[in-house]
């Protein structure tokens, strides 16, 4: 498997591999809560502060020209990665949570009424729900969810009986972040459509795993953060269509989202600056470039199929640890895989894989609807990325080996 795919080689990019915790060999398997940064990115971060630092679209100077083109040619790449149709339609914002919640406010003040319907699914983070109940207090609308089966997998049929007139906008993750299960978005989309409903989609658990083609899906928007993708934190991507984009208010005022300023009235910025307020992080924007060239030079695809396979040898290797349990009984998972061991708890386990330097992630992973419709609590969460490797997830079954025995 690691021969067609040179890990060895990508892990050299990966300084913080390197080290150890608690005297083990680091096995980081907490991806999907964030991923680790190759030395160009970081390196990226250095060079930017030593050689251009200067405030972005407000200078004649040439450190703010400077600046600016890396910003601006920071959204020509996010624009390219995933398709979009223009530069204008990428607004880079503090992460995935403030994408979602600049349209929950903006859409919301622009196309939503008292008495309309925001329709999310059973599976979503707690930042693709708690806006839409926000946005539903503030205007007295109605949340509606979309029901999952014992397995997590969503409910088409049900979907399909929620669609109805009153349904403004659909809000639902790509990718669950607890099951690692990916939605029918494309048939999604096409559905609610049909309906005139459109569609924010939660991409941060799908762009760092696999080739996302806004267009092709017909996403009217979608959000993701730059430190699950291998970029720096506290930047993040909103994808909206110039349509909506158009008639939607300022999310935020301030500098750099104004047209005139005048006591009697303001006048706005064009798209996309008119979501941008502030000076934006332009060293993480130029930093989250160099992380999607980093994988692109990788290669999305090879990314996909060598994650599935590590995914599938780690599910036949923990499947044999005694008192494992798998949830959710799906097809196929993108890189994360969610388990308990019978009679410990989550946090138990969590806490001694970490003795033996190994890091996942326990709880409820900000998705507690999702964990009270499987009927848990909490379970461990193993998520993977392309520079995890089979020998690790033979350290993870070991490691639960000895635990289960520990308590057994």
């Amino acid at each position: 498997m690691e021969s067609k795919f040179d890990v060895a080689s990508i892990r050299k990019h990966f300084p913080i591999l390197e080290q150890k915790a608690y005297g083990h060999p680091l096995v980081y398997l907490d991806n999907a809560a964030t991923t680790q940064k190759p030395r160009s990115v970081v390196k990226k971060i250095e060079e930017a502060y030593f050689s251009h630092n200067a405030n972005v679209h407000r200078a004649v100077h040439l450190l703010s020209q400077q600046a600016t083109e890396a910003h601006e040619a920071a959204r020509v790449v996010v624009q390219q990665f995933i398709n979009a149709a223009e530069p204008d339609e990428i607004v880079f914002t503090r992460g995935t949570t403030e994408s979602i919640n600049l349209v929950a406010f903006s859409f919301g003040e622009a196309f939503c009424r008292e008495g309309d319907e925001i329709l999310i699914s059973s599976m979503e983070h707690h930042s693709n729900i708690v806006p839409w109940q926000l946005l539903c207090e503030r205007k007295k609308m109605t949340l509606k969810v979309i029901p999952i089966d014992d397995n997590g997998c969503l409910l088409v049929d049900e979907y399909e009986k929620l669609l109805g007139p009153k349904v403004k906008l659909l809000a639902i993750t790509h990718v669950s972040n607890v099951l690692g299960i990916e939605n029918p978005i494309k048939q999604i989309i096409e559905k609610a459509h049909k309906q005139g409903v459109p569609v924010l989609v939660d991409g941060a658990q799908a762009v760092a795993h696999m080739p996302v083609d806004v267009r092709a899906l017909d996403a009217d928007f979608y959000t993701f953060s730059s430190h699950k993708v291998f970029g720096p934190t506290g930047v993040g991507v909103l994808y909206a269509k110039r349509s909506f984009l158009e008639q939607m208010p300022p999310y935020q005022g301030g500098g750099e989202m104004i047209d005139q300023v005048h006591f009697e009235k303001t006048t706005y910025n064009r798209i996309p600056f008119k979501f941008e307020a502030g000076t934006p992080d332009f060293i993480g924007t130029a930093a989250l470039a160099e992380a999607l060239r980093f994988i692109q030079e990788i290669g999305l695809d090879k990314i996909a199929d060598y994650e599935k396979q590590l995914v599938n040898y780690a599910l036949q290797e923990l499947s044999k640890v005694e008192g494992f349990q798998l949830l959710g009984n799906i097809p196929e998972r993108h890189a994360i895989i969610p388990f308990q061991l019978k009679g410990i708890h989550a946090y138990d386990v969590g806490l001694l894989l970490d003795k033996l330097g190994i890091a996942v992630r326990t709880g409820h992973h900000c998705a507690q609807p999702l964990m009270e419709r499987l009927a848990v609590d909490s379970c461990v969460r193993a998520s993977f990325a392309f520079y995890n490797t089979s020998s690790e997830v033979d350290r993870l079954q070991a490691a639960l080996k000895k635990i289960y025995k520990m308590f057994n």
